[in-house]
């Protein structure tokens, strides 16, 4: 990658998470476009731009930079809410990064090398990580359905769909472990799952649900291995 990019992205990731304190994030929500610290905000992301480069040569990137960054946080204070702040979120992490990415372009003439998409390799990889999240998740529901316990109702003191995101993301990390040779790391996930869901169920002392979760754990942990090697196999 670039270095100019990189300096880019290091100059924002300082302004907006380093150098933003949450006051200043409840401020703009509070006054919107009234606010003094979202233009506070702007003008430290310029800042930083000088800094990270040591020159004053990068002032029209620097300025470019600064005037979408306000206009991005302008329009999210704007139409932020209580039920889409999560999503705007995101959004308005993705512009930011989509900004510094055509402000490098137009004035560094940089480019980003998507080549890889054209490579087998790259979509195995996808399919093996999307396979792994819901697909894999809807296939161990349906297997295991007959085998949940009838006391096994929605817990105040769980979260919501917790299990099901707990299982997408050690599967994740299961293929990740087994495609970058860190085969050690898998049985680390699984002793330290192990240490902290069976200590609750032995106190529970509840046997059926107790062989419900350890058959749901194996079959997760099962499915990820055998995708893994198969992934792992295909790339190579």
């Amino acid at each position: 990658m670039d270095i100019i990019l990189v300096k880019l992205i290091l100059a924002h990731l300082i302004g907006d998470f380093f150098l933003q304190p949450t006051s200043w994030v409840k401020d703009k929500e509070r006054k919107k476009l009234k606010s003094g610290k979202l233009y506070l905000h702007v003008l430290i992301h310029v800042v930083l731009i000088f800094i990270v480069f040591l020159s004053f040569n990068v002032w029209k990137t620097a300025l470019s930079i600064g005037v979408l960054h306000l206009i991005i946080d302008a329009s999210k204070s704007l139409f932020q809410t209580k039920k889409n702040a999560r999503i705007l979120f995101f959004a308005d992490q993705v512009l930011h990064f989509g900004s510094i990415v055509f402000v490098w372009h137009l004035f560094f003439k940089g480019y980003l090398d998507i080549s890889y998409l054209n490579d087998v390799k790259t979509w195995f990889l996808i399919v093996g990580v999307l396979f792994l999240s819901l697909p894999t998740s809807i296939i161990m529901k349906v297997i295991i359905a007959k085998w949940l316990p009838e006391s096994d109702d929605e817990s105040p003191k769980s979260l919501q769909n917790a299990g099901k995101y707990i299982g997408i993301l050690e599967r994740v990390l299961i293929f990740v472990f087994i495609l970058t040779n860190h085969f050690e790391a898998v049985g680390f996930l699984l002793a330290a799952k192990s240490i902290f869901r069976f200590g609750d169920l032995k106190e529970a002392h509840d046997l059926k649900l107790t062989e419900y979760v350890l058959i749901g754990t194996l079959l997760s942990f099962g499915i990820a291995v055998v995708v893994s090697f198969m992934i792992l196999g295909l790339v190579r």
